[in-house]
């Protein structure tokens, strides 16, 4: 389940402070303390969130054989929530005014009326919710790495994962940063004066031309940063494309890349309207080409990344840097991976997208990037003329 099997769907978050000591017994007591069910709630006002022991959606067994893996524990958030479907919702309350009305069939129901059964659906709800029928359970795999420094939940929902952090942080008295393109980028100019001053003095790249960029989706707040992963992604597409698709990394090891499968393109601006392609290679249509050439840029994309002689085949969350159906598999080879070397590849997926981003920051940061972006837009330019004169023959 989650983390140890299956392909993975990930948001990463730093762990920057944590006193609870070594994975053992004290771990696994908080977990079955604040295991689903331990405190009663009125679903009507609030969703239940407790600790599962991540087998199963009603598991609250923990124990070291299963939860502690090496240097990390493994186990499930489980949110129960309660929601009756629109449509039974709709039926109760024709019922119930059905009702009401029986002495004026085909008459209109007064507002009196409506508020009368309207107040008794209310009732039923509640009834329901009380004897427990439409209850939502849902469980989020989560995997606390201690060898990282990194609580990787299987969600890449904002809301449902500020519930599932907000139990782990309380339950254990830690807390949390998500790593996101902001994340990464601080993390990367913290030894060195020159570059976080660099980092502070940036402005969002207009590839097309040499004019300011709006990012819509971008608030603009200061040392928020995450415009920086649509670039990372732009930057991805003309080096493999103009330059080679093998690059080197900071702890010398070498990754070789290629877009796949999918790609999310948006205007910036607001003004041209999103693109999404499926197709083996989405790069390589016009569609693809058209839309960077208008100044859209990638906001999601289907990458295959291959290092160490593993390759990873996922999608990548320009903005949030989370991580969707990634499969991890070892060319060559068809043995499946043990638990702890399971958790290892995880670890590697981030690695391996962080080193990458490096890579990019090498390159963003400092007096390089304007070099960088005049090859840009005469690569885009290029692409633009050789089109022209391919439907010109």
């Amino acid at each position: 389940m989650g983390f140890l099997s299956g392909s993975l769907t990930f948001a990463r978050f730093e762990i920057t402070k944590d006193d609870s000591g070594e994975f053992g017994d004290s771990h696994l007591k908080t977990l079955a303390k604040r295991q689903i069910g331990s405190k009663k709630v009125d679903l009507l006002e609030e969703p239940s969130v407790g600790f599962t022991g991540g087998t199963h959606v009603f598991d609250t067994d923990f124990t070291a054989e299963k939860n502690i893996i090496g240097q990390a524990l493994h186990f499930g958030v489980r949110i129960d929530t309660f929601s009756v479907p629109g449509n039974i919702k709709r039926a109760w309350m024709s019922m119930e005014l059905q009702g009401i009305m029986a002495d004026n069939a085909g008459g209109r129901p007064t507002k009196a009326q409506r508020e009368e059964a309207n107040q008794a659906v209310e009732q039923r709800c509640a009834d329901e919710a009380a004897k427990g029928n439409f209850k939502r359970m849902n469980v989020t795999s989560v995997l606390w790495d201690a060898a990282t420094e990194t609580m990787f939940i299987a969600s890449n929902s904002e809301k449902n994962n500020e519930s599932v952090l907000g139990l782990i942080e309380s339950a254990f008295g830690i807390e949390v940063s998500p790593i996101t393109p902001t994340r990464l980028a601080l993390n990367y100019c913290e030894d060195d004066a020159d570059a976080y001053a660099a980092l502070t003095h940036i402005d969002a790249t207009n590839f097309v031309e040499d004019a300011p960029m709006n990012v819509t989706w971008w608030n603009g707040m200061s040392e928020n940063f995450d415009y920086l992963g649509n670039e990372f992604l732009m930057w991805l597409w003309w080096k493999w494309e103009t330059d080679s698709t093998v690059m080197d990394l900071a702890d010398e090891s070498e990754v070789s890349g290629m877009f796949a499968r999918t790609l999310a393109l948006d205007c910036p601006e607001a003004e041209s309207g999103k693109e999404s392609i499926s197709a083996e290679s989405p790069v390589a249509l016009p569609e693809a080409n058209l839309a960077i050439r208008m100044g859209k840029l990638p906001r999601k994309a289907g990458l295959t990344l291959v290092r160490n002689a593993q390759q990873f085949d996922l999608t990548l969350i320009a903005e949030s840097f989370g991580v969707g159906g990634c499969k991890i598999s070892f060319p060559g080879e068809t043995n499946s991976l043990d638990r702890e070397d399971r958790i290892e590849s995880v670890r590697q997926t981030g690695e391996t997208l962080d080193l990458l981003f490096e890579a990019f920051l090498d390159q963003r940061i400092g007096k390089k990037w304007k070099a960088e972006t005049k090859k840009m837009r005469e690569w885009l330019s290029k692409e633009t003329t050789t089109r022209r004169q391919a439907k010109a023959a």
